[in-house]
């Protein structure tokens, strides 16, 4: 039978699996693709919150080596949104990012096998979070060639992926009555200053790619609005456009002795090929892609918008749903052609 990717992506919508609770829609697709005539394997993963197991699903042919395998991840941001559609798009947690692309690849996989095409599939865990599940896939390559990492990018393959590095600044200082200042130091002037600074930043710039962006995304300090604060920090997210050190010894300069910096995570920028004829785009964001360097050369392309993932109003477009299907055989067979 004939499969459907429009019903497999509600079917997964429809199982909650916000990173670490990705065990559900695992055994879920393990069966499904095992009913599907591949061969699946499970990679156990850390469970870092102590709850139910997770792993990551390999599925094949079996005894057969591929060229090409189809990637992308199972886990979603957090809230559940079950599956809803409409005439024209699927809705719901995971439709774009990245449930509908594991039906996409999942359809393709099959037409690939039918016909000949030695293909593999590689659905991780962890994605969302700190690429865990493909850091555990990395030290388990198959011998693939090419790997086709899926991410929204509007059926457009990426030739670039920024990438990220995180940041976490510390200011510490000592606790007094507010109505006395001078008997203490606060932690969150000082962190207010440091991060003044680090905004003034000039972030490199790459042509044909764009600059580098900033995001102080968290704030946390303090203990009470007439307590003078002995302790703040922020977590930054820069997006690269190129290597890290240059961006890592000015954040550093800015800081000064303000605070304290710990760069936590630095994935790095990437460059993909090109495929005549098809279009292009460059992703904003970063991909499991510089985790799984054991998996041939990679290439980017998926589905749906990047701007809607992560919303509250993720939907993904029937026939972009299906039109990827199309593209991931056609980019598969042109690879291994």
């Amino acid at each position: 039978m004939t499969l459907d990717p429009i019903q497999l992506t509600r079917r997964l919508i429809d199982i909650e699996s916000v990173t670490y609770n990705e065990g559900a829609v695992g055994v879920f697709l393990a069966e499904f693709l095992a009913g599907r005539s591949f061969t699946v394997e499970r990679m156990p993963v850390e469970q870092p919150e102590g709850k139910s197991e997770r792993f990551n699903i390999y599925a094949g042919i079996a005894g057969q080596t591929p060229d090409v395998v189809l990637s992308t991840h199972m886990d979603t941001v957090p809230p559940f949104i079950p599956s809803s559609e409409d005439e024209l798009y699927i809705y719901g947690r995971g439709a774009c990012d990245a449930k509908g692309i594991i039906a996409a690849q999942t359809a393709a996989a099959e037409r690939l096998r039918d016909a000949g095409v030695k293909v593999g599939l590689l659905f991780v865990v962890g994605e969302e979070r700190d690429s865990g599940g493909a850091k555990v896939a990395n030290t388990q390559p198959r011998g693939s060639r090419f790997l086709i990492n899926g991410e929204p990018t509007d059926n457009r393959l990426a030739i670039a992926s920024k990438g990220a590095l995180r940041v976490l600044v510390q200011a510490k200082g000592k606790m007094a009555h507010s109505a006395y200042p001078e008997l203490g130091e606060s932690a969150i002037h000082k962190l207010v200053e440091a991060l003044d600074r680090v905004l003034a930043i000039q972030l490199p710039v790459t042509e044909g790619i764009g600059p580098g962006t900033l995001n102080i995304g968290l704030l946390e300090g303090g203990r009470a609005t007439n307590v003078i604060a002995d302790h703040a920090e922020a977590q930054i997210l820069i997006r690269l456009v190129g290597p890290s050190e240059e961006v890592r010894r000015a954040v550093l300069d800015a800081v000064g002795d303000l605070a304290e910096v710990q760069f936590t995570l630095d994935l790095p920028f990437m460059r993909m090929r090109q495929i005549d004829g098809l279009p292009t785009m460059v992703a904003a964001f970063t991909t499991d892609i510089p985790a799984l360097t054991n998996w041939g050369e990679p290439l980017l392309l998926g589905p749906g918008s990047i701007h809607v993932a992560h919303t509250p109003h993720e939907k993904l477009a029937k026939r972009e749903l299906l039109d990827a299907v199309d593209l991931y055989v056609e980019v598969a067979r042109r690879l291994v052609g």
